[in-house]
């Protein structure tokens, strides 16, 4: 028997445009709107461990009535004014702690926001703190030594999934009206699917990160959006996209992705079903199985939807990926090893990332570049006959929390700590927008997600197709976790 919901339970229950709606109508005010979001992160918070780092109240019940007085003026900053936002952990938000999950982080506080953060901050948001990550973002399992691991929201005996972890429980569990993460090895895919909700990887380049590194070679991870909606989906992403002359390769337009979002016709919509690539990726059962209902739906609105070969050797895209990864994921690591007393305080699988690089030469970086063109110059090919390609979001259901990741699947042993990640890289190697939908649970009432791979710079079509799939996937939808 559900209990009568309270008045703040309304309020967090409500979608993001819905609550966007209402603050800008008066119905609500700031000040409601941030009471109920504490009171909720107080009362769950505790036993999901998803926000780090919350700020004062009266910090931001003053920061409440900022954003109000400003409307009582007529003034609105834009679509999320007055919402609370909690950051993703990797992101720099002015005057609260950035650790990434790191002992050796913990007391840094940047000065200066992200660009992600300074546009969500222009759009009108009040920042509450950070969300939950793995320590450097490494792994699909949101655990460190700072705050401790983050709990699903389905079963909090498991996993939350990662990197945006922390992100995707906070948002299941209706104490963030949308959220941030960012997504290098399926870390906006993967904890959305394991928590019923949709998360996106944009493009390449969509939108840019700074401040970075490097602009020219770092583009496999990009920051995004996750929410309850396609609709609130889209809406945060035209809020986080568009170029910057600091970030080069950053797309040049500035796309809307929320106007028109309903006008989409499924019936010319060829989907390419690739599976677990003929057998290729070991999946746990079931989750193929909850993926092909997914389908069936989209076959239901008329899509057309046939099971397609990945007609390249995956083992080859895998080795040439673990070049691009070591490289990228090394020059992260390098800066804190320079003192050899931090060695004791990174986890052993960052320590394999540097290493697996100390011995990369340019040739065998470029000869992984060639490979990594090839790969996109053939999955150009399937997306000629195909509109969108499908893959599960994971080839595991969420694990034990206490588990640092899944060492064999279905008897097969993972020869890397990522490895049972393997099914996420193919949008992020080919550099596609990939959106992740629910798609059902198992008999143990455990998630699952499925993920729709769109063609270059194809995000605003992607989100139409996963708007039309979501009104016929209201049954899956509707199935809350036990604490909301």
């Amino acid at each position: 028997m559900h209990t009568p919901q309270s008045p703040a339970s309304h309020i967090t229950g409500l979608d993001a445009s819905a609550l966007s709606l209402a603050i800008h109508s008066r119905q609500l005010s700031c000040r409601e709107v941030m009471q109920a979001y504490l009171q909720r992160i107080g009362q769950l918070n505790p036993g999901y461990n998803a926000i780090v780092s919350l700020q004062d109240a009266d910090l931001l019940l003053r920061q409440a009535d900022e954003r109000d007085a400003q409307l009582a003026r007529g003034e609105s900053m834009g679509w999320m004014h007055g919402m609370p936002q909690a950051i993703k952990d990797l992101a720099n938000s002015a005057g609260i702690p950035t650790t990434m999950g790191s002992p050796l982080m913990r007391n840094f506080v940047p000065q200066e926001d992200g660009l992600m953060v300074q546009r969500m901050k222009a759009a009108g948001c009040i920042v509450i703190g950070k969300t939950n990550t793995p320590e450097f973002g490494l792994g699909s399992h949101t655990f460190n030594e700072v705050f401790g691991a983050t709990r699903n929201a389905y079963d909090s005996s498991r996993s939350a999934g990662g990197s945006s972890g922390g992100a995707a429980v906070a948002l299941a569990l209706n104490m963030l009206p949308v959220a941030d993460g960012s997504d290098f090895m399926g870390s906006l895919r993967n904890p959305a699917g394991w928590n019923n909700l949709f998360g996106m990887r944009p493009s390449q380049g969509r939108v840019p990160m700074w401040p970075a590194q490097d602009v020219w070679v770092s583009q496999l991870g990009t920051e995004g959006p996750m929410a309850r909606t396609v609709a609130d989906l889209a809406r945060l992403l035209d809020v986080q996209a568009g170029p910057d002359p600091r970030a080069p390769l950053s797309i040049a337009n500035n796309a809307c992705f929320t106007e028109g979002l309903g006008s989409f016709d499924c019936k010319k919509t060829r989907i390419g079903w690739l599976g677990s690539l003929g057998g290729y990726l070991p999946m746990e059962s079931g989750i193929l199985d909850v993926c092909e209902q997914g389908l069936g739906r989209l076959a239901g609105l008329g899509c057309t939807v046939e099971p397609l070969l990945l007609g390249t050797s995956p083992e080859k895209v895998w080795q040439a990926w673990l070049v691009w990864r070591r490289a990228l994921v090394a020059v992260r690591i390098a800066p804190f090893l320079l003192n050899p007393k931090n060695r004791a305080l990174i986890k052993p699988e960052a320590l394999w990332e540097h290493s697996q690089a100390d011995n990369l030469t340019g040739g065998e970086f470029l000869s992984a570049s060639v490979q990594r063109t090839a790969f996109y110059q053939h999955m150009l090919s399937l997306l000629e006959t195909h509109d969108v390609l499908a893959l599960p979001v994971a080839q595991v259901w969420p694990f034990d929390i206490g588990q640092r990741w899944p060492s064999h699947i279905n008897g097969i042993e993972m020869d890397t700590y990522h490895r049972w990640m393997e099914v996420v890289i193919y949008a992020t190697f080919a550099g596609l927008p990939c959106i992740s939908v629910p798609v059902g649970f198992d008999d143990r009432g455990l998630p699952m997600g499925m993920q729709l791979i769109g063609k270059p710079q194809g995000d605003f079509a992607l989100l139409q197709l996963a708007h039309a799939y979501e009104r016929a996937a209201q049954d899956i939808l509707k199935r809350k976790p036990s604490a909301v």
